[in-house]
């Protein structure tokens, strides 16, 4: 279970004009959960990605893992930001095997892992070929098979699509929530995409202007498996107005 209790966050600046970027954060997320954050830039949802994986600590208040304090960086949390960010001189296989040269247990078993994740996303045949001869939805699936191939039980994604066609992050969308669906982990999903939110997660955050609060929670109720022809239903657009209400200071009859 991720915990996060009452955290705030304030990043000093030498000019003296600190910024408050998150203010009284809590909520629990309990394993194997789908949670996605959603409001307007800069509302502090990708320094609340941040905090879970250790990247920065909270000013006040606390993270926590399994009941662990986050302190640093965890094995055991995979990150996914919007660029795919590999590293160009290598090909997609070792790209997704870099984990494992970090954590100095590169082994036959590792390569197997990798291999199998490949192929869960559409990439058998793609092993060796360098990044610069993928699309970005090829090469932003390589970058999520990185995040999962040492097995971790927490996964954060920052607007890992954001930077994609529509019809590829369409695409990406229902191809994250099959490899979810697969191999569950606990997931936090930073969007500006409503659609993208109800379509994936099991809860809504929907945050407020900076300093960034909790707004509202909302549980997505609608069965599983989803797909975007769902949008149409009436039960659908109710969560996205509800959520529009919130973003857009005007909240449903």
């Amino acid at each position: 279970m991720i915990e996060i209790n009452n955290v705030e966050k304030i990043f000093e600046t030498q000019d003296g004009t600190d910024v408050h970027a998150l203010a009284g954060v809590s909520i629990d997320v309990a394993p194997d959960e789908f949670v996605a954050f959603v409001g307007p830039s800069g509302c502090g949802k990708s320094t609340l990605l941040r905090l879970v994986a250790g990247l920065v600590s909270p000013s006040s208040g606390a993270v926590r893992i399994d009941g662990t304090p986050v302190t640093g960086p965890r094995q055991d949390v995979g990150i996914v930001f919007q660029a795919p960010t590999l590293l160009p001189w290598a090909n997609i296989l070792d790209n997704v095997l870099f984990p494992f040269r970090i954590m100095r247990r590169l082994d036959r078993t590792a390569v197997e892992r990798a291999v199998g994740l490949l192929e869960l996303a559409g990439l058998k045949g793609f092993e060796r070929r360098m990044p610069r001869e993928l699309s970005g939805g090829m090469q932003q699936r390589a970058a999520i098979c990185r995040a999962l191939v040492h097995d971790p039980t927490t996964l954060l994604m920052d607007e890992p699509f954001g930077a994609l066609d529509a019809l590829t992050r369409e695409e990406m969308s229902l191809e994250l929530m099959r490899i979810w669906t697969e191999r569950p982990k606990t997931i936090l999903f930073v969007t500006h995409s409503i659609p993208e939110a109800v379509l994936l997660a099991d809860r809504v955050v929907v945050m407020g202007p900076r300093p960034g609060r909790i707004l509202e929670i909302i549980t997505v109720r609608l069965p599983r498996p989803r797909s975007f022809n769902q949008q149409s239903t009436a039960e659908f657009q109710d969560y996205a107005q509800r959520i529009r209400g919130h973003i857009f200071g005007r909240r449903p009859n």
